[in-house]
């Protein structure tokens, strides 16, 4: 029952992100409002704030949200005195902060004052659970275990946007009935979607196509268009082993 305010630091031109999350007084630069604005980081006082996008903020913004959360108070441009405020910030990335930081783009400080926890979202390829998604991203609609294979097989670069754009155009080609692999998109360059090297794909993504196939390699190789070879070299490096090729435990007697 607390604010919960998102901000999109990347979506945010640099001109207007100063105002947008510390607020300014009336009239207080060319084109303010005239009845000023509070400013994101005020509308979250007592909540949340989730920045999203953290390592597109402009450097010299940052040294100012460090003051935020360090001083638990905001300056409004064209203020003379700060306003306290009580913010959880929540800050998420899709860029590694640490390299940031030693490029020179992110202020260390900030970066220390923000990690406290950190939480990292796999991408879809690193899945185990990708197949439960598609299904519950479907909302109910019937899939073919052969359709639900191929997009098991895929290594998503585009991640979940990629993924429901994808769903989306299926049903649509599918027209009620239930989704084949013909419904399927097609990648950009005519293939059709999880016909590439598995190498391009993450190794859960392997592993579930692997136990889908009841671990049948010749299958999998048919499915993704490539050798046998190909599918045992991609499995040696990854460390799967088949259930029937796994060594008995040893007797302790």
């Amino acid at each position: 029952r607390r604010p919960f305010i998102a901000v999109n630091c990347a979506a945010i031109p640099d001109s207007l992100i100063e105002s947008e999350l510390f607020g300014h007084l009336p009239g207080s630069f060319s084109g303010a409002s005239p009845k000023g604005k509070r400013g994101l980081i005020l509308e979250a006082d007592g909540g949340t704030l989730f920045l999203d996008e953290i390592g597109d903020m402009p450097f010299a913004l940052q040294a100012r949200l460090l003051r935020v959360l360090s001083e638990r108070e905001v300056h409004p441009v064209g203020a003379a005195r700060p306003v306290p405020v009580n913010v959880r910030v929540i800050a998420a990335t899709h860029a590694p902060l640490e390299a940031l930081v030693r490029a020179g783009r992110f202020r260390d400080d900030l970066y220390y004052r923000l990690n406290g926890a950190q939480i990292r979202l796999p991408p879809l390829r690193e899945r185990a659970d990708l197949a439960e998604m598609i299904r519950r991203l479907l909302g109910g609609r019937e899939i073919t275990q052969a359709a639900l294979q191929r997009l098991v097989a895929w290594c998503w670069p585009g991640n979940l946007r990629e993924l429901r754009n994808s769903l989306d155009y299926a049903a649509s080609m599918a027209d009620g009935a239930a989704i084949d692999v013909a419904d399927l998109p097609l990648l950009a360059d005519g293939r059709a979607l999880a016909r590439t090297d598995p190498g391009e794909c993450g190794d859960v993504a392997l592993r579930e196509l692997l136990r889908a196939h009841r671990w049948n390699v010749s299958a999998v190789a048919r499915q993704l268009g490539v050798a046998r070879m190909t599918i045992y070299r991609r499995m040696k490096r990854a460390g799967i082993v088949a259930p029937q090729d796994a060594p008995e435990p040893a007797l302790q007697v």
